[in-house]
């Protein structure tokens, strides 16, 4: 089975080489990715200028507008917060735009963003009109080297949250990252067999992987303190929650796709 590389780098404050992994694992490194960036509308991370910085396209669902115009002023508060919003200007402001404020609407449409107004469209999510949108635009053809973060798809409302988790699965060919100041979480697709770079710095050593969407009767790891090996996970049954990282390198394969997730520590600066 073709193996899946994993890192959280985008959390790193500098760009960090990884070596590749010994055999018997294929002894290729993790492939180089392009980065976009989509805000929601909640509280934005500490590390959003970091995540910033990293994308090469901005996006902003709907109220998300309202968090980077009200939340990147406040993690720069030495700084003055018009030039800091100028500073942190997005791409594409896209959804239904039932929750983007009047004032934010009106400074960033003169600043020259595009509003995309999907009313229309009330059977697919804000996030979900994102990721399609970032899936066509990005400048990149091989979609493989894609990774799309995502900031403030954790925390509120619980159906919000399922809602993004479920975007995982519907796009369970892209890579994408949910991330809060706590933790991140993206799929792990039972087509590959999965290798994922723990970067100790930064994230860990609190960790587990969930079968949402699926049970799985087969599910094997390594490098973490409790392992599996051929284990039967479900709703009801056996979820690996809690669980704990032991090594700087974890491998997980299973007949389901997986929930992978990961404590983030703190703090983490630019």
């Amino acid at each position: 089975m073709e193996v899946m590389w994993h890192a959280s780098s985008f959390l790193l404050p500098q760009p960090q080489e990884l070596l590749p992994l010994p055999l018997p694992l294929p002894d290729a490194p993790p492939p180089a990715l392009t980065y976009a960036l989509i805000v929601l509308n909640q509280r934005l991370p500490r590390f959003a200028p970091l995540l910033w910085n990293r994308a090469q396209l901005r996006v902003c669902a709907d109220g998300g507008a309202n968090r980077l115009y009200d939340g990147m002023p406040e993690l720069f508060p030495d700084q003055d917060p018009e030039q800091v919003r100028l500073r942190y200007t997005p791409h594409v402001i896209k959804g239904d735009l039932d929750s983007i404020r009047d004032d934010v609407k009106d400074f960033y449409l003169n600043l020259g963003v595009r509003i995309l107004d999907e009313s229309h469209d009330q059977d697919t999510t804000d996030l979900h009109k994102c990721v399609a949108y970032v899936s066509d635009s990005a400048p990149i053809e091989d979609k493989s080297k894609l990774c799309i973060l995502v900031v403030g798809a954790l925390g509120g409302r619980f159906d919000h949250e399922i809602g993004n988790i479920n975007v995982l699965h519907r796009f369970s060919n892209l890579r994408i990252v949910l991330l809060s100041d706590d933790c991140l979480i993206h799929l792990l697709p039972k087509t590959h067999s999965h290798v994922i770079h723990i970067q100790l710095p930064v994230e860990g050593p609190h960790c587990g992987l969930i079968p949402i969407g699926a049970p799985s009767t087969r599910t094997s790891t390594t490098g973490l303190q409790w392992n599996l090996s051929d284990t039967a996970m479900s709703f009801g049954g056996l979820i690996s929650t809690s669980n704990v990282v032991k090594e700087d390198k974890v491998t997980v394969s299973s007949d389901a796709d997986l929930i992978w997730t990961i404590s983030i520590k703190k703090p983490i600066k630019e």
